[in-house]
């Protein structure tokens, strides 16, 4: 059974178009991240699924029922935001047991769910407690157990752990799939954090203008890329992208072989980690900077009229000095300069 569709969606704001054409399903047991930069339309999109908006036309089913002329309260959706949402002057205790109230869940179920989520959170020891006293990330944790103990047909995550810092927004996106995997529910999360999509989806929705980019694995839009767009938000260091040509089976500037692409202007992209450093490689560049990651060396190099990253480098590239460097063919990705649409070639 699908966990949610939407199809043909469109939003506008006082006449400008937030939403195309967006059509999706997602699995009952799918967690499905929407990707994409700020004023994209990823929370929007979030908003119409719970009901917080209205689309202008299309549909949207949860669990195989038509939902989008319900509301809000109707629909069996649970809501996480970013800034936790919760109650100051109630306990945790309280605050989790609140919607079971709303929801009119007698006292000894009420007893029992709490324990139960509180034990699958670790929050048992801070029970008695108010928001003030946790940390962010308890804090989190608890807007999280208000969301799920209800036991929600969709949970709806829009950018829950953007006030986090970097080592705690790790632990709680492994906590969050772990949350999501253990309650077997759809999941949507909305994040501008291409490493939390990556670590975290099933699959991604890459949105951009308003439309979906691309929908697939996280492999699938990293390796895969439809478009320049989605080929430079994903990966980091970001792709390499060099204006070139295709004349007579050959790439130009590099010379690669690409016998399968018929002559014509190209885009040519190239990931940083493809590319290898070494005095059996067949072009010349200058070493421009070197940088240290701790588990890698970042290189900057100049060819020609070209500046090109190269990643995950084992030894330091000496900077200001000439180095040879090259990449295998399969690992060129070719896009049209005017539209660009990736370019299939053999």
């Amino acid at each position: 059974m699908a966990g949610l569709v939407i199809k043909n969606l469109h939003k506008a704001f006082d006449g400008v178009p937030v939403l195309t054409d967006i059509s999706l399903e997602l699995a009952n047991d799918e967690l499905l991240v929407l990707l994409g930069p700020s004023g994209c339309g990823k929370s929007t999109l979030l908003r119409i699924i719970a009901g917080l908006e209205t689309a202008d036309r299309g549909e949207v089913y949860i669990g195989n029922k038509r939902v989008d002329h319900l509301r809000p309260r109707d629909r069996n959706v649970a809501l996480v935001f970013q800034n936790y949402s919760l109650y100051p002057h109630m306990t945790i205790e309280q605050n989790l047991a609140f919607p079971l109230k709303v929801a009119r869940v007698p006292k000894g179920e009420r007893v029992q769910r709490i324990a139960s989520i509180a034990a699958t959170l670790g929050l048992t020891d801070q029970l008695r407690k108010k928001p003030g006293q946790l940390s962010g990330g308890q804090r989190q944790r608890v807007a999280l157990g208000r969301a799920i103990i209800r036991m929600p047909a969709i949970f709806l995550l829009d950018e829950p752990l953007s006030n986090l810092d970097a080592d705690l927004r790790v632990r709680m996106r492994q906590e969050i799939v772990a949350l999501q995997r253990d309650q077997q529910r759809p999941m949507v999360h909305v994040t501008h954090d291409q490493a939390e999509a990556l670590t975290m989806a099933d699959r991604i929705a890459l949105l951009h203008e308003g439309r979906i980019q691309q929908l697939g694995t996280p492999e699938e839009l990293y390796a895969n890329p439809a478009n320049r767009f989605v080929a430079e938000f994903i990966g980091q260091p970001r792709i390499n992208m060099v204006e070139a040509s295709v004349r007579d089976g050959r790439l130009i500037p590099f010379g690669s072989d690409l016998r399968g692409c018929p002559d014509r202007a190209v885009v040519a992209g190239i990931r940083p980690e493809a590319i290898r450093i070494g005095p059996q490689f067949e072009f010349a560049a200058t070493v421009k900077a070197c940088e240290y990651l701790g588990d890698q060396y970042i290189a900057t190099l100049q060819f020609k009229d070209v500046t090109l990253t190269a990643a995950r480098l084992s030894e330091p590239a000496p900077e200001a000095e000439p180095v040879q460097f090259g990449f295998y063919s399969s690992a060129l990705l070719l896009f049209d300069p005017e539209t660009g649409e990736r370019l299939r070639f053999t």
